[in-house]
């Protein structure tokens, strides 16, 4: 068997191991047999909160070996066409099966990543705030092309976004958004966006022509779902209303419906701007409910910890990934080494290189570079 084949037979083969590790597969038939059974207790559904905690779990058990045994039949499948193919001298039937395990390579690595958003929350949706940083105008309309970015990649992966509020720029761009990703993982794979991330350009605010770096930041946290109790104490709270300060035009509000709610032990404050000032006060309420229980997600894990308390200002030296446009054409992060030169692409949502390997690195400690180092 040509070594190229071998080589996608061994990858493949590795998911397949890795997939067995996170599912549990010693006990995974039989933690689905009790599934099943608890599922037909007629009892089940007296708690419907326990009995959709339960029926989740069970389908992801269901989603997971699924996978498996389907990655793990297209394997052998494969493997059998080529042998066959080169025993008997069969060039097509050989090269369409390569092109084939290529294909399923790609699948299981994929999977194998998705098997790593574990953590309590990666599969609530989120919430993503950008504020723009050091540089005035060109950081807020790096702000808004951020934006556009993200809204991009949640509606490429089926994600349903929505804007919660918007401070737009004093010339152009904005100065803050925060929106709602809605959708399985959601927050399992934005929250490796969040940080400082940069920008260097030719400014087309600038009649000279001349280079700028911008600065914005993103923070990402999850949307708290009904089973995670998170208590605010009403005195520790403190809601404003606002008349919403949008960047124009007819849609702007006349009344003072926009909401702000500083939560004054921690500092932090929330806001939406929508038109119903009911409506305003419970996504708001979420949202720092949201941020809470993320501050707690912080307490419990050292790194992120570490990284949230040192995240600084939106400027020199906090940054995670640069976009550069001129002189030359590179997005690299900072974190990872991960880099491509296809900015276009970059900035109309296409982040999932840079999500997967940061992803990869926060569960093994190391960038890719270093894993392969050390084989």
């Amino acid at each position: 068997m040509r070594a190229e084949i071998q080589t996608l037979v061994s990858e493949i083969e590795t998911s397949l191991e890795l997939l067995r590790q996170r599912m549990g597969w010693e006990t995974a038939k039989h933690r689905l047999e009790e599934f099943n059974a608890r599922v037909e207790d007629p009892t089940l559904w007296d708690d419907p909160a326990n009995a959709q905690k339960l029926m989740r779990e069970r389908q992801s058990l269901v989603d997971a070996l699924d996978t498996h045994d389907s990655i793990q039949q297209d394997l052998s499948d494969n493997v059998e066409l080529i042998e066959m193919g080169e025993m008997e001298g069969d060039e097509d039937v050989i090269t369409e099966a390569e092109d084939t395990l290529r294909a399923v390579a790609k699948k299981a690595a994929a999977k194998e990543l998705e098997a790593l958003l574990n953590n309590e929350a990666d599969a609530n949706d989120a919430f993503l705030e950008i504020n723009a940083g050091a540089g005035g105008t060109e950081s807020c309309d790096w702000a808004s092309m951020l934006a556009r970015m993200y809204v991009r990649w949640a509606e490429q992966h089926g994600y349903t976004v929505e804007l919660q509020s918007e401070t737009g720029g004093d010339e152009a761009g904005i100065k803050s958004a925060a929106y709602k990703i809605t959708g399985h993982n959601a927050y399992g794979w934005l929250k490796s966006e969040s940080g400082v991330h940069r920008l260097v350009r030719i400014s087309p605010f600038d009649s000279a022509a001349k280079r700028h770096t911008s600065f914005s930041s993103v923070w990402v946290y999850p949307v708290v779902d009904d089973n995670i109790e998170i208590d605010v104490n009403p005195s520790d709270i403190r809601i404003d209303t606002y008349r919403s300060s949008g960047a124009g035009g007819q849609h702007v509000n006349t009344t003072d419906s926009a909401v702000r709610i500083t939560h004054i032990p921690t500092g932090i404050v929330v806001t939406s701007s929508q038109k119903s000032q009911h409506q305003n006060r419970d996504i708001a309420m979420k949202a720092l409910k949201s941020r809470l229980y993320q501050q707690e997600l912080d307490r419990r894990n050292a790194a992120i910890n570490e990284a949230h308390d040192n995240k600084g200002d939106a400027g020199w030296g906090n940054q995670i990934r640069s976009y550069v446009l001129q002189p030359y054409q590179m997005v690299k992060d900072l974190r990872t080494g991960v880099e491509t030169s296809d900015t276009k692409g970059v900035l109309d949502g296409d982040l999932d290189q840079f999500m997967a390997a940061t992803l990869a690195m926060n569960v093994s400690g190391k960038t890719r570079a270093e894993a392969q180092g050390d084989e």
